[in-house]
């Protein structure tokens, strides 16, 4: 197969050659989620001539994932992510190596996985995964491609290049609330065009050209199609050592639990569930052993708590949780468990007695 005729015509541009398309070819980018954002900066990716790529997703593709995640097929449902995004890049271009990861990113595989790549591109909604990308992308020393959606508006940016800011500059609060796609809402349309702006930037990484989002952060609105490019410094309190790293992903387990599992808990006043939600978000829980903290007010309102009582978390949908046990385990709590899903799986075994 002759790779010059399919690259031509973007090696006839003077700013990428032969030159450009064999450091194309060299290149190794690590997508972490092949959901909506993966679906655009994949296809682009490959199509380009990148030489191997890897794909990180643990989830099965479901049939609302169609309308943004325009990669797979009504008949993938059921199927896994990452391996059916491997399929479609070698049916793209058979020149690519693709390698599949159908597991979850966490503080175990991240450091090891992101060695072996010299990009790694964050296609994900989930914040906490986001600080995950970041912390590990500072300790290997490898660029991130940091993308994120809003309803109708997205952001670009590149973290840690050349030593420049990270993401933890940008956004130093990891107790933020923010609503991923499912709790938001998303129009496919959205999550198409900021990926291929994060695939634009891994190009021209890659191949040395135009100007790079360091230290800036782009902003697009698809309904006005305005957008601004802001400035940000990095700040030297976001150092992040190997041993930080592992004492801060590895060392603490948080055990979840299915609310389902522990439904006939509900009434024993000797189990306390505690809502780490805002004062304002729904659906709305209400159960007698029931108290609500939120998440940034746990800390100032922890001796509130018995140390010794079996402890339940939830949040809206279980990412909060997981930081509230965490912190708890921290102050020597040893009963804790976070409710996988949160308040948004709550509410299906609940839904006679919520009002919503």
């Amino acid at each position: 197969m002759n790779a010059s005729n399919r690259y031509n015509r973007q090696i006839i541009l003077p700013e990428i050659g032969e030159e450009g398309q064999e450091k194309l070819s060299k290149s190794k980018v690590l997508v972490i989620g092949a959901g909506g954002l993966g679906a655009a900066i994949l296809p682009y990716l490959a199509a380009a001539g990148v030489g191997e790529i890897g794909v990180v997703d643990e989830d099965n593709i479901e049939i609302s994932n169609l309308h943004r995640q325009v990669i797979y097929r009504t008949s993938s449902v059921g199927k896994s992510k990452a391996e059916e995004a491997k399929l479609m890049i070698l049916e793209l271009n058979p020149l690519v190596k693709v390698n599949a990861f159908a597991e979850k990113l966490s503080g175990k595989n991240a450091i090891s996985l992101f060695e072996n790549y010299d990009i790694i591109v964050d296609a994900t909604d989930n914040i906490s995964i986001k600080y995950l990308i970041n912390d590990a992308c500072i300790v290997t020393s490898k660029p991130m491609v940091y993308g994120s959606i809003f309803r109708f508006q997205g952001q670009v940016s590149v973290f840690n290049y050349q030593n420049g800011p990270t993401y933890r500059c940008l956004y130093p609060d990891e107790n933020s609330n923010a609503l991923n796609c499912e709790d938001a809402g998303v129009i496919g349309i959205s999550v198409g065009i900021i990926g291929m702006f994060q695939a634009n930037e891994v190009l021209k990484m890659i191949l040395g050209i135009g100007e790079v989002l360091n230290g800036k952060i782009l902003v697009y609105n698809i309904l006005n199609n305005e957008q601004q490019k802001y400035d940000f410094d990095k700040s030297d309190f976001h150092i992040i050592s190997r041993e930080s790293f592992e004492e801060k992903y590895n060392k603490c387990k948080v055990e979840e639990v299915s609310f389902e599992s522990v439904l006939d808990e509900i009434n024993n006043n000797e189990i306390l569930f505690i809502d780490v939600r805002n004062q304002d978000e729904s659906p709305k829980i209400s159960l007698k052993n029931q108290i609500q903290i939120p998440l940034m007010n746990l800390e100032k309102e922890i001796e509130k708590l018995n140390r010794n009582q079996v402890i339940y978390i939830f949040c809206q949908s279980g990412i909060r949780s997981k930081i509230a046990a965490e912190l708890l385990h921290k102050h020597q709590f040893k009963n804790i468990k976070s409710v996988a899903g949160g308040a948004l799986a709550m509410k299906q075994l609940l839904k006679e007695e919520i009002k919503i």
